[in-house]
């Protein structure tokens, strides 16, 4: 008998993304030329080098974009590059995630409100770096409870979390914060989008055999998404292109679960999920 593919229920762009690829696309027709976004738009190379093609290229800095316009990536920036990019007489078309704006303005709030504020994500990360800059400098990042040991912490800690992180990274590190400071103030600006891909990615490896994850590797939600996999016990394999995959992963495998990060469009997952019926004799039910 075929395998079937299953593609989980929550899989491949979210809002966010979709409005930035949006913004970007538009902006290569109208927006004074060059258009270039500051830094990739999102994490997912092949995303990355179709919007080249489109005429939208890639600037690490703003010492890159020394004309025409620039795209602010859906990750934000810290406000004064923004301010910097319009005082160079750039055009600014802002493609930052809503949700990634709400994480911003809690960030103010909670600073201005006189919490040490502690942003629970990965340290480095474009969206993080954009998170610390609207703290007034009364930030710190902890992905894990054991970073907080070399933090001397105040007497009132407000919280804010990075937008693709894990509710179980949350919640460990708020409970270290509850042991140890007299007032924790959290606010939960974790993506709806992002705990609904996980929740059917966890779903859907609980039950498949094998379970392929498709996205840039460079995607921080996209690597959780097949961490969450692996540690149902399935077989998981990461790919950014349907190029990469391999029949040897499907021997025996009866059900072939398919999920994407929320950087990778939905003609991706397809690409993929046709690739994977080549390799596998599979059928697809469920796409």
């Amino acid at each position: 008998m075929a395998p079937r593919i299953e593609v989980a229920a929550h899989a491949g762009v979210c809002y966010g993304v979709e409005r930035a690829l949006d913004l970007a696309e538009k902006a290569a027709g109208t927006a004074p030329a060059p258009v270039r976004t500051l830094g990739p738009l999102i994490h997912n190379p092949l995303v990355v080098a179709e919007l080249a093609e489109r005429g939208v290229t890639l600037a690490e800095s703003l010492d890159g974009a020394d004309a025409g316009s620039v795209v602010i990536r859906a990750h934000g920036v810290v406000p004064e590059v923004i301010e910097d990019a319009r005082a160079r007489g750039l055009s600014v078309i802002d493609a930052t995630c809503p949700y990634v704006k709400r994480v911003h303005a809690a960030a103010e709030r909670l600073v201005s409100q006189g919490f040490q504020l502690i942003v629970v994500g990965e340290g480095g990360h474009p969206e993080v770096e954009g998170i610390m800059g609207h703290a007034d400098g009364r930030a710190r990042v902890v992905s894990r409870p054991e970073d907080l040991d070399g933090i001397e912490l105040e007497r009132r800690v407000g919280v804010v979390v990075q937008t693709t992180q894990t509710l179980d990274a949350l919640d460990a590190v708020v409970a270290e914060l509850l042991r140890r400071a007299d007032e924790v103030h959290v606010v939960n600006t974790i993506c709806s989008a992002t705990q609904e891909r996980q929740a059917a990615a966890r779903e859907l490896a609980a039950r498949a055999d094998v379970m392929v994850v498709v996205g840039g590797r460079n995607s921080g939600n996209t690597r959780r998404l097949a961490q969450i996999c692996a540690e149902s016990g399935t077989a998981t394999h990461h790919i950014e292109s349907a190029d990469e995959l391999r029949t040897a992963w499907f021997t025996d495998a009866a059900l072939i679960g398919v999920t994407a990060g929320a950087s990778t469009p939905a003609a991706h997952i397809e690409r993929a999920v046709a690739a994977i019926e080549r390799l596998s004799g599979a059928s697809d039910g469920t796409r």
